[in-house]
This record gives C-alpha cells, structure tokens and sequence, in this order.
C-alpha cells in the first residue's frame, strides 16, 4: 500500500469514454478514505468509503460505504471486526460470521474494492472465502509492460473471479501498487496512466477473447456427420401448436428433415439426441442488448441465437460480431443498430455524438456502408434534428427508432419518421411528463410513480396509439429492465430474480438484492408498485390494438429474456402468442425470416432444447437443457459451469454411431 498521507488518483472510463474519477487517501492511522464519482448517461454513483486492512491476510476488518448509486437510491453500509466475529449491514442483507475471519464483498462500492480482494486472495494463496459467501479467487495471467511517465514499466495482471458476474482484471506494477482494475469497459485507471487507457484497453480485450477462446474450444461440440434430435414436439409458431413427438435432422448448420418419430429411420453413422419428450423451439430474441464479449456464453446458454444491438462501440461491435459468426468464440447471430447522441452533460458515451446535423448525417451513411439495420436516436439528440434523420436512414434502407429526445414527445418523434419507439417508459413518459421535464435524469425512471394515476382512455394515449396503429409503429418494451428498476428492493429477492438468482456469483446476488430509486418515505415506494401494474396493462392494450411488441431487456444475462417473455403473458397475453413473437415474428421484423425463427426443413439449424411444453407454462423457456446455434450444439450445464455459475439443467442423452 502507498505511505500513509498519499493520495492516489484514478480516471474511471464507461464504454471507452472517461466519466468519473476515484480519490484515495491513505490516513496516518492507516484507513482508507475514497471519493468516487461516475457521471454517464444522466446518472452515476456516487460513493464515499472508509476501510481499514490490515494483517498478513490483508483483509479489511472495518468498511462504511456512503452515497447514491446507479440511479440515486441511497447508500448505507456498515462492516465491523470484533475480535473473531465479523459483522456487516447492507442494502442485501445483515449477517454475523464467527470464526476463522474472511474476506468481506460489499453490496456497493467503488472499484477500488476488487484490487483489495484481489490482494486478499492472493495473500490466501490463490482464494479466499468471502462473505456473505463464495469465495474469490486471483491467478496471475499475464505480464507485460506499459509505457509510463518515466519510462517502461513491468507489469502483471491478474485475473479475478467470484466478486461479479463476469471475470475482472487487476493490474499491478513490480511494487504490487494497482495500475488498473479492468471490468469488460467499466475500468479504473492511475492517473499517470490515463493515457495508456487505450493500450490497456486492449489489452484486455487481447486476454477476454484468448479465455472466451478456450471456452468455445470446450463447449462447442460440432459433428461432422448427420444429427437426429429424437422423442421431441416442435413449436408451430403458424398454428400456435406443438406437434407430435418428433425427430428432426440437421447437418452442418441446416435441418435437412423432419417426421414423427415412428416414420423417421435411422441413416448410418448418425448421432442421435435423445429430446426425451421435450419441446424443440426455435432460437430465442432480445431485442434490446448492448453485447460485450463475455456476453455470447450468457445468451447461448438462454437460448437466445439472435440479439439487436442498440448501441455499442462501434469498432468494438464490429468485431465481435466477426468472432460471433466465424464461431471463433461463442455468441448468438447480431444484428447491430448505429447510436447516435446528442452532446450535452447528460450524453451516453458511445455510438456517435455529432456537434452537429451534418456530423449526424455523416453518422447515419457510416452506419448504412457498414450494413446496419438502423439508426437508434438518444436522449440529448436535437429533435428538431429528426426529421431530417429519419429522412436520410430511410433513403439509405435503413429503419428509425430510439428514445423520446428530452423536452419532446412520442407524438412528435414518431411524425418526425420513427419506425419504433425503444422502451416501455420511454412511451408512457409522453403521457405523464409536464412540460419542460429533463428525461435525460433519473427522472426518466422516477417519473414513473406518476402512472398509477394513468387514465389509458385519455385523449393523449389515445391519440398516440393512433398514430402508433396507422404508421405501423412498434415498441421495443424492455418491461424486464423497467421492472427491475422500480420494484426491487433492499434485502429481497425479486420475484423475477428468484428462479436464477441462487445460482449466481456472491456480488452479483448482493447487487440484485437492493432499492434501486431514491426514496424518502415508504409512500414513494408504495407508488412505485402501484405503478408497474399499469406497464403490464399499456402492453395489452398495445396488443390489442395490434401494436407490434418486441421483447427487449436493456440486459446482458439471458435470464432477463425469459422474464420479458414471463411479462408479456402476465400482461395478457397467451403464452403461444408470446413463443410466437419471440420466435417467428422477431426473425420477420429483423429480416431474417427467410431462413431463421421456424423450426423446418431448409431453414438455419438454431434453435433450443427445452425440458416441458411453454405453452402450458411459458416458464418453461428457462428450462434449456440444449441450445444449437448454426448446428453448433451447445449444453447450459458446460457454459454455466465455465461461467461458475450452478447450472439449471443437464443435457440431454447422445449416442454416436450408426444411429439408434
């Protein structure tokens, strides 16, 4: 650790982008004090910490966390050692541990905090046991050099797992001092080496994909000979039915054939799947993903074969979805959106965010050269802009669509040339937002409390699902995302989050069990649950209307796509009905149809394996016991094993040979 009375600096980037920074400082009496500030996209935490570590195993034995954090929800968190009892309060939990003392994880914190535990189980050996539970785990990967402000300096980095979701780097100089803590384009960076950011950039993106990799190397299992998927009923999405018992073909990446199990014969040298009486559908659709590398393990393992990107950066994306389609490493087929911004304090950073309208167009012709499917219109975007936007995505074949722009309406979005509207609130804020109202704030998620007063026969609604019914304008729904926002809450597991969340990584579960929105009396909360009901009703009322609604999640796990479609039914629609649109009908909007979203001979070999009838319980989409992406055959159980992740399922029984 730096002497006591030394400062250490650090620039926090977003997406590439710098937008916060971290202050430590280290106290005489040896605490830890930082400062961390994120501003991206309107919102940002904003933590203030004290630690103390100290011992040969270089655990923190006190840790209090203050502030806001992503969307301005309160912070509060106490850790303590007294003696061998450890003791801690937090937004997930409050708990006791007696005993042989272990690595605290805090539900909220800066980023600081995964060098500490990166030092902690480096000191254990390897990996240390952590509470509330888990254990972390640090290996050395990698060393290197970097250029610093007095020359080269040796570096290494460590790879970190079993804090979040996903695993993060951690680099140190030859003293052991952090350089950077890299999280898949959530990255802290010293402050002498701010400009090596891009260096260390990609470097981390040398490493994640050389580990994704090896991945795919173990979980990609590809026959070079016919493959028999038997004893399964397939998913009609014309008929809205599931058919006899079953056995369909596929040979390298096509379904060569398909016929009740009783008429199909044996070819020789096939493989045989045994389906053992489950439901063959096709590949699953988020609609709304912002991919990043680890991301392909996480949707295959779902069943998703195909996202949207809604805004990404833009080199970044284009080479991932080379990788993706090569099958170099693992991820579902992507079809991209161009992210176009507009400048001001409150701008997400990525995409494109021109100064100007030519700049904007010029944004809109890169997109098209480079074959993307549409243009998406943000937050700080001029709308006085649009228009002439729309105008130039049109000509070019490209569709609109996007957020309400900030002191405009959907209304006006969508006569200015918007082919779809993204987000659920992001519609209904046009109904319930005053005049002057800054959506680019957290305001585009507290602003929601308003809804349970929402008359959905007013004038304003009605004329909106007008236009939305005469121009053929859809919604991109995200309800999944919406929900999460409004209705978790400190110390409780979301009803959503509980078929999965047991499995998951220790600080993924603590981040999940939190009060995302700021409040200030239980009367706020109490409004945001009498809320929520009314998104579901906007979606059957959209549906009614015959309004297109695509499943989208603003998320990254799989399982949020499965809760989407949970939401659809729970709004009312038939579980048929949503199988259908998250099937059939996503691969028609994205042009894909001619050989995607249908189970049948001719057509693309993607589509998943899952263990019960969805038209029954549409929960059963989480059942995935085998998803097949391009004929290549993937099993959930070795991905979440990868990912270390308890797995959900076990796939399904294979027989090599001349058939069965």
């Amino acid at each position: 650790m730096p002497a006591a009375g030394h400062t250490e600096r650090f620039t926090y980037f977003g997406a590439g982008e710098r937008c916060g920074e971290l202050v430590v400082t280290h106290h005489p009496d040896g605490e830890l004090r930082t400062d961390f500030a994120v501003s991206n996209n309107g919102r940002g935490a904003k933590l203030h910490e004290r630690i103390s570590v100290g011992g040969e195993g270089q655990l923190p034995h006190q840790w209090t966390v203050e502030g806001t954090s992503l969307m301005g929800g309160q912070v509060q968190e106490r850790f303590a050692t007294d003696g061998l009892t450890q003791r801690w309060s937090s937004q997930a939990e409050t708990g006791e541990h007696s005993g042989t003392p272990r690595l605290y994880l805090p539900a909220d914190s800066s980023p600081y905090s995964t060098w500490i535990a990166s030092r902690a189980a480096l000191a254990a050996g390897g990996s240390v046991e952590a509470l509330p539970h888990g254990h972390v785990r640090a290996d050395l990967l990698h060393s290197t050099q970097l250029d610093g402000p007095e020359g080269p300096v040796p570096v290494d980095v460590h790879v970190v797992r079993g804090i979040a979701l996903t695993p993060e780097y951690v680099i140190t100089d030859a003293e052991g001092e952090l350089i950077a803590c890299l999280a898949m384009g959530s990255d802290l960076v010293r402050a002498p080496f701010e400009q090596q950011y891009p260096a260390l950039a990609k470097l981390e993106g040398t490493l994640t994909r050389a580990y994704l990799h090896q991945v795919q190397e173990r979980i990609r299992h590809r026959f070079d000979a016919p493959v028999r998927i038997r004893a399964v009923r397939v998913f009609d999405p014309d008929r809205l039915t599931l058919t006899e018992p079953m056995s369909v073909t596929m040979f390298r990446g096509r379904i060569t054939g398909m016929a009740p199990d009783e008429e199909s014969v044996a070819v020789a040298g096939e493989v045989v799947i045994d389906g053992a009486g489950g439901t063959l559908v096709a590949g699953l659709h988020d609609m709304h993903a912002h991919v990043r590398p680890i991301d392909g393990l996480f949707y295959l393992a779902a069943g998703v074969t195909t996202v949207r990107d809604m805004g990404n950066a833009n080199e970044a994306l284009l080479s991932l979805t080379a990788s993706w389609d090569a099958g170099t490493i693992a991820g579902p087929t992507v079809v991209p959106s161009g992210f176009i911004e507009g400048r001001s304090p409150h701008s997400a950073l990525f995409g494109f965010i021109p100064e100007t309208l030519d700049e904007a167009l010029d944004a809109v012709r890169w997109y098209a050269a480079r074959g993307y499917h549409q243009i998406k219109i943000y937050n700080s975007m001029n709308p006085d802009w649009v228009p002439t936007l729309t105008a130039e995505a049109h000509r070019l074949g490209l569709r609109a669509v996007g957020h309400i722009p900030a002191f405009t309406t959907p209304d006006r979005m969508i006569e200015a040339g918007y082919d779809e509207i993204t987000h659920v609130n992001q519609l209904m804020l046009g109904w319930l937002l005053d005049e002057g109202e800054d959506t680019r704030t957290p305001l585009r998620l507290t602003a929601m409390t308003r809804a349970k007063d929402l008359d959905l026969d007013c004038d304003a609604v009605r004329h909106t699902l007008k236009l939305m019914r005469e121009r053929n304008i859809g919604l991109d729904t995200t309800a999944v995302i919406v929900e999460r926002l409004m209705l978790s809450r400190a110390r409780t597991v979301l009803s959503a989050d509980a078929p999965f969340l047991s499995h998951m990584p220790a600080g993924y579960q603590r981040q999940r069990k939190r009060t995302y929105v700021p409040f200030t009396s239980e009367d706020d909360l109490s409004a945001y649950d009498a809320s929520f009901p009314v998104v579901l009703k906007v979606l059957k009322l959209l549906h009614d209307h015959g309004i297109a609604l695509w499943p989208g999640t603003d998320d990254s796990t799989g399982f949020t796509v499965h809760r989407e479609l949970e939401l659809f039914v729970e709004a009312g629609l038939t579980a048929a009905e949503v199988l259908r649109i998250a099937t059939r009908d996503c691969a028609d909007h994205l042009g894909l149809g001619h050989n995607h979203g249908r189970v049948e001979p001719g057509r693309n070999a993607s589509f998943v394996l899952l263990d019960g009838d969805p038209l029954e319980d549409i929960s059963v989409v989480r059942d995935v016991r085998m998803v097949v992406k391009n004929g290549d055959v993937y099993y959930p159980h070795e991905i979440y094993t990868e990912l270390g992740i308890r797995p959900f399922s076990t796939p399904p029984t294979v027989i090599q040979g001349d058939g069965a």
